[in-house]
């Protein structure tokens, strides 16, 4: 499953980029407003950041002003998908820039229906907002569900992006369900990383080992002098008294003896 970073943030994106965690981008007139910079601006240097496809949405709620914004945010990059919303002019919008060969993200995905009629009319992506849904007592994970058993046996080749990630467990449960794609905020991205175990087995490593310098860091081949304590590969046992042994078990199994 690839994973987006659901934000407008540039420091936020490079910092999970250097984590391996940014297959693409998708932003919003929310998160642009949070900023306090040029859409265009953002977009631009995102593109230059990021290898896979950044989801730039259109303001317009017409068709023919979708259009005109959707060509144009076409321009701003390699690789910009563009976002419309799940709307009749939307889907019109749709039709039309599939045939032109824009990428596009269908958002505000709320019912296995609507994701039906956006692929039908050649979506690249749609985003199931499984977050809201559960917020009005639905399980939005069955969404995800419903939409991959439909495009699976239907053989639509439009991603399903689980957007409105909420935790950690979000993202496990739309891998599970077979989301192509999950877009997650930032600080959800940072949060998969822990667990009080892996803290709590690190520390005691650590404890155990004390204040004795890394083994990787000595210089192994000075083999008459140097501490084996707590190195590799004779825990515990001093140069001299190994390298004694060696000779007394070389001088026994010599043939002559």
């Amino acid at each position: 499953m690839h994973i987006y970073i659901d934000s407008a943030n540039i420091d936020d994106v490079q910092t999970a980029h250097e984590l391996g965690l940014v297959d693409g981008v998708t932003t919003n007139p929310s998160l642009v407003s949070t900023t306090d910079r040029d859409y265009h601006d953002i977009v631009t240097e995102l593109d230059e950041l990021v290898d896979g496809p950044i989801s730039v949405e259109v303001i317009a709620t017409d068709y023919e002003e979708m259009l005109r914004e959707a060509r144009e945010y076409d321009t701003w990059g390699e690789n910009i998908a563009v976002k419309l919303p799940m709307t009749r002019d939307g889907m019109k919008a749709l039709r039309e820039l599939s045939a032109e060969g824009v990428q596009t993200n269908i958002t505000l995905i709320f019912s296995a229906n609507q994701a039906l009629i956006a692929a039908k009319n050649g979506a690249t992506m749609v985003s199931p907002f499984i977050g809201r849904l559960d917020d009005i007592g639905h399980d939005g994970m069955d969404l995800i569900k419903d939409i991959r058993e439909i495009y699976d046996t239907y053989g639509f080749e439009t991603d399903v992006l689980a957007a409105s990630i909420r935790h950690p467990k979000h993202v496990k449960e739309a891998a599970k369900a077979g989301a192509d794609i999950a877009t997650i905020p930032s600080n959800v991205a940072d949060s998969m990383f822990d667990h009080p175990k892996t803290d709590e087995g690190l520390d005691a490593f650590l404890d155990d080992w004390g204040d004795r310098p890394s083994p990787a860091l000595k210089d192994w081949s000075d083999e008459t002098t140097a501490d084996w304590t707590g190195g590799p590969p004779f825990f515990g046992v001093d140069a001299s008294i190994f390298w004694a042994a060696v000779l007394t078990v070389n001088i026994l199994t010599h043939p002559r003896f």
